[in-house]
């Protein structure tokens, strides 16, 4: 899909990251042995190959990270803190129907509430039944032409997406193997699993179940060092292959929403718009949430992000800029529950992901001890 899906703010930044950062193992339930024996190489090549462009089916979330149960609160229209510490924080499902490049519909089952985020061509709606609101968007003719299936709103990715964040990053810090086969939604699937060479990163394992038919990623599941129970898990419970009924994805607000028109900017030469170049970035790991470029520390499973202080490049920044910002960020339920004081700031400690945020307003996130964090906070 477009960035327009993921309207980042400083407010969701720190819970973005964690859920990114935990996509770096468990093995996913064991089936009978029915497929033909393949090497890591081959399974690896069969995701890199496969051409599923056109499915529906319901996606299962669970998060195990060892943070604090909090009830959805914060701004509408799916872009809040409260929906992503939701989705972070227990089981969660998604209706997914996906018909080529620029025909989605997202259908997000909150505790009380739906979000649905549908495109069909240049044409983007997302919507919170919550608070009956919708936000309307026109892309650019650029950006209607590509698009990829996968990419999914705030908090929700599908296998498929995870699984490409993990093996574009592999490299000899990974042992890569294929385990007994086993079955997601009813399908036989390659057992591909990662294991980190590192003793010092959080992660244990990941585990990517790979369809043995068209090589489609089913499921992907993590497990913490240590643990034996998933700390976060992302399957097909059920899916069915062909193109879904394209009514799907025409969408009118219901009676009585409040509508918003949102704007897409473009770059002065009207090659590429700043949400797609947005969304870019955040794939390829050259940009923060914010537009800011990180620092990286370490290799592997032993990397450190660092992000620059939201007001870090803005020429009218005032001294207390930074604190207010990590004030502004303490404001959300799970992040203010979740938080430690340690020195140089807070920290928020998972099962697979630490993150540190520093009284001046920097975040420092990796699969590794917090005291890892703080080293590279301190060199900066």
């Amino acid at each position: 899909m477009t960035a327009i899906w993921l309207r980042w703010t400083p407010a969701v930044a720190v819970p973005a990251v964690i859920a990114a950062g935990v996509l770096a193992g468990s093995l996913p339930a064991s089936a009978r042995d029915l497929l033909p024996e393949k090497t890591p190489a081959q399974v690896l090549a069969m995701i890199g190959q496969h051409q599923t462009k056109s499915f529906s089916g319901t996606l299962e979330q669970s998060s195990e990270l060892g943070l604090p149960d909090v009830p959805q609160v914060g701004p509408s229209s799916g872009a809040g803190t409260g929906s992503l510490a939701e989705l972070l924080t227990g089981p969660h499902s998604a209706r997914v129907y996906v018909d080529g490049a620029t025909k989605a519909r997202i259908q997000v089952m909150d505790r009380m509430a739906e979000r649905d985020a549908v495109r069909q061509g240049n044409e983007v709606w997302l919507y919170n039944s919550k608070d009956n609101t919708a936000t309307h968007v026109t892309l650019p003719a650029a950006a209607a032409k590509e698009s990829r299936s996968h990419d999914m709103p705030e908090g929700v990715a599908t296998p498929e997406e995870l699984a490409a964040k993990m093996l574009d990053k592999l490299d000899s810090s990974t042992e890569v193997a294929v385990a007994g086969d086993t079955e997601v939604a009813g399908r036989a699937a390659y057992n591909l699993v990662l294991t980190p060479r590192s003793d010092v990163t959080l992660v244990g394992s990941v585990a990517v179940a790979v369809d043995g038919e068209n090589g489609m990623p089913l499921s992907v599941e993590v497990r913490a060092r240590g643990q034996q129970e998933p700390a976060f898990r992302t399957a097909f419970s059920s899916l069915t292959l062909g193109a879904p009924d394209a009514g799907l994805f025409k969408f009118s607000p219901p009676p009585g929403a409040s509508v918003k028109e949102l704007a897409v900017p473009s770059t002065s030469h009207g090659k590429t718009d700043h949400a797609d170049k947005d969304l870019a970035d955040r794939n390829s790991g050259s940009k923060d949430l914010r537009g800011h470029t990180p620092t990286v520390t370490g290799t592997g499973w032993e990397r450190i992000v660092g992000i620059p202080a939201p007001s870090a490049s803005a020429p009218s920044a005032s001294p207390e800029s930074g604190k207010q910002s990590v004030d502004k960020l303490l404001n959300d339920p799970l992040l203010r529950q979740a938080t430690v004081t340690v020195p140089g700031g807070r920290a928020i400690s998972t099962s697979l992901v630490n993150v540190l945020l520093t009284d001046d307003g920097r975040t420092f996130v990796g699969s590794v001890p917090l005291e890892r964090l703080q080293a590279a906070a301190a060199a900066r």
